[in-house]
């Protein structure tokens, strides 16, 4: 049996497997943001260990006396956030969060100081990095900056409580700008330019190694027996490629979660920083991916029917009865309600209804916030392509893999097949647990392969035409605004 930790920016989700690889249980625990200012985002690392307990409890229950088998735990987690830590091991502040935009100001001057950081980091200076944030709470909070012992990663902080120690993996750890990607290591040059050293670094391991073993307090707590290892695990979207079988130079996937991602895996360090693309190592040893990166994805669904006080379900039923010639005179819908990493690295972009009249329905405009979330998944794959790679075929995971109407969206509109797979959903918790048997010496081969195929969602090309008409005008819109913003 095998436990996968999956820390999300909504939930804590967490999924258990046995010896065949089949899912035995799985549950989850929601969490919340705090938005204390315009532009900020922070979490509790608290909630984030309780809401783990929580679920450990849930569990055991649910797997009754297999529960004490589990061998092994692998952890993925929300990319970039800062979670400072004094020399007591305690929580200085708040986590601040990958979609947090506050340190554009920072972003800037780590740009300016650091000449030496897209050649190193592979990535540009953006305000949901994990750098420019330091860069912040230097400028702003300088009593805590002065108290940081130790700078963690999101779920290396739910390792620290499971284990005591302070391991970080090499895809988590490119997210910061520390990181030398193609090395695989800590860049001492880009630390000292944020005031900090090695020793303010967690030890780093490879996602798919043993990064230590339970604590036997918490061992005990929990059920498990101390000797449970842990793997290194890693960020996100890496680890959701481990469990979508996303480990061959070419494999990619489309993640429609709170953010959006679009995910190719490459045989080495290609950085694109021009185009706001993410050059990061995998979880698996010398391999590196690339990524397109939308800060907004189904949290702008999501924020929809808040608004208009439905639920996702009756709104998606609405939508698919939308004749085609309402979907062609629907609004356009730009998704930057955290403002935008891929193409634009522009935080203070914003979201924008366009082409409203009496006659819109909430259906139509529940459509173009699909069709608008799609058009920047597009964007990504467009700035992918003219970096070079290519890619042929997607799988889709995430929350937005549960709608077949949106699966088909996204076929049409980036014109190659969408595939969905069966537990598409559970795809960083299932690729936690996968790095866990990994970390227990199982094969890759074996523990590795693409989960079975749901449907294959093939592109409608008459359909594709339509829609790269509405995808001018949605490209127009961006620069419409930022023109108005500007001036």
């Amino acid at each position: 049996m095998y436990l996968g930790i999956d820390l999300g920016t909504s939930e804590v989700k967490a999924l258990v497997i046995d010896d065949n690889y089949h899912v035995v249980a799985t549950h989850s625990a929601p969490l919340s943001i705090q938005r204390p200012h315009p532009h900020w985002s922070e979490q509790s690392p608290q909630a984030w260990w309780e809401a783990t307990d929580y679920l450990m409890a849930t569990l055991k229950e649910k797997c009754g006396q297999h529960w004490s088998a589990i061998k092994a735990i692998g952890l993925s987690g929300q990319m970039h956030g800062a979670v400072l830590m004094d020399n007591q091991g305690e929580v200085i502040r708040p986590a601040i969060l990958w979609n947090d935009t506050r340190c554009a100001q920072e972003c800037a001057e780590l740009e300016e100081i650091a000449p030496e950081l897209h050649a190193i980091a592979g990535n540009l200076a953006m305000p949901g990095f994990t750098a420019p944030k330091l860069l912040w709470v230097r400028r702003h909070e300088s009593d805590n900056f002065n108290r940081i012992a130790t700078v963690l990663l999101p779920k290396d902080y739910l390792r620290f409580k499971m284990t005591g120690k302070k391991v970080s993996d090499m895809s988590d750890a490119a997210g910061t700008l520390w990181l030398d990607v193609a090395k695989r290591d800590w860049s001492d040059s880009l630390l000292e330019k944020c005031g900090l050293s090695r020793s303010n670094m967690p030890e780093l391991v490879e996602g798919c190694a043993v990064s230590a073993t339970l604590s036997p307090e918490v061992a005990e707590h929990w059920g498990l027996n101390a000797s449970v290892v842990v793997a290194g695990g890693g960020g996100d979207n890496a680890v959701s490629a481990i469990g979508v079988g996303a480990v061959s130079p070419g494999d990619a996937f489309i993640s429609l979660g709170t953010s959006g991602v679009l995910f190719v895996v490459t045989d080495a360090y290609r950085p694109a920083p021009q185009s706001a693309v993410h050059a990061f190592c995998h979880v698996l040893p010398n391999l590196w991916h690339q990524m397109s990166v939308m800060l907004s994805a189904a949290s702008c669904l999501q924020w929809f029917c808040r608004l208009t006080g439905t639920t996702e379900t009756a709104l998606l039923e609405e939508i698919e009865q939308l004749s085609d010639s309402e979907k062609a005179h629907a609004p356009l819908f730009l998704p930057y309600l955290s403002g935008e990493r891929t193409p634009h690295n522009d935080p203070n972009a914003r979201g924008l209804f366009w082409g409203l009249t009496h006659a819109s329905l909430r259906a139509q405009m529940g459509y173009a916030v699909l069709e608008g979330v799609s058009f920047g998944i597009a964007d990504g794959l467009r700035v992918l392509q003219e970096s070079g790679t290519d890619i042929t075929q997607c799988s889709l995971v995430g929350g937005g893999a549960r709608s077949p109407f949106w699966a088909q969206l996204l076929a049409d509109i980036l014109d190659m097949p969408v595939v969905t797979h069966k537990g598409g959903e559970t795809g960083g918790a299932l690729g936690a647990a996968r790095l866990a048997c990994l970390a227990a010496g199982k094969p890759m081969a074996e523990v590795c392969s693409k989960p079975e195929i749901y449907k294959t969602w093939q592109a409608n090309p008459e359909r594709h035409q339509t829609l790269m008409e509405r995808y001018k005008q949605f490209a127009a819109l961006y620069q419409n605004d930022i023109t108005y913003r500007t001036h």
